[in-house]
């Protein structure tokens, strides 16, 4: 019988649940929007190069055309052969581009997503959460709107960006962590 009030007592306690969506922080917050403008800046230099290099391959073609005619075999066949090197040089920059793109996306959304996790255990245990999920990962299909606290983490977050950029820690992309106590 003294089980039974213990479970009783521990059942009559309403188990606090917040549900979070990251991609929001990644849209809304401080830290989210920096990181996509560096990202969009790293992206935009790296496409330019590629377009530099494209506009010479190009040029090398049709100036292959042009005197194709004019040159005799040997010189034509070198220089075939030194224009199926250069788009060989240039599609392995691409996929260099693009895994150096990739790596750089998923450095800043690691940062991110290392900080709003200390933030969420942060919450977590100061407002006694039982659980904090995340959004799409948990494959939530539907939950009160009253649950999301991503708003309110978002507002925790900017706050700790600001406060780590104009203290100019580091390069203000991400905020500085906090020492938390456990």
């Amino acid at each position: 019988m003294e089980k039974g009030k213990k479970g009783a007592v521990w059942a009559a306690d309403i188990a606090k649940i917040g549900v979070v969506d990251f991609q929001k922080i990644l849209q809304i917050s401080e830290a989210g929007k920096a990181a996509q403008a560096e990202i969009n800046k790293q992206g935009k230099k790296m496409e330019a190069e590629l377009k530099k290099q494209g506009d010479a391959i190009e040029e090398i073609r049709q100036r292959l055309e042009r005197e194709a005619l004019v040159m005799s075999q040997e010189k034509r066949d070198e220089k075939e052969r030194e224009f199926r090197i250069k788009i060989n040089d240039f599609k392995e920059m691409q996929k260099k581009y693009a895994a150096d793109f990739k790596e750089l996306e998923k450095r800043y959304i690691t940062r991110i997503q290392k900080d709003v996790m200390d933030l969420i255990e942060e919450i977590g245990k100061k407002e006694g959460f039982l659980l904090i999920l995340e959004r799409r990962e948990s494959g939530l299909m539907y939950f009160p709107s009253a649950l999301d606290v991503t708003d309110r983490l978002i507002q925790s977050y900017n706050a700790q960006y600001s406060k780590a950029a104009s203290a100019g820690q580091g390069d203000a992309k991400t905020p500085a962590k906090k020492k938390t106590s456990q």
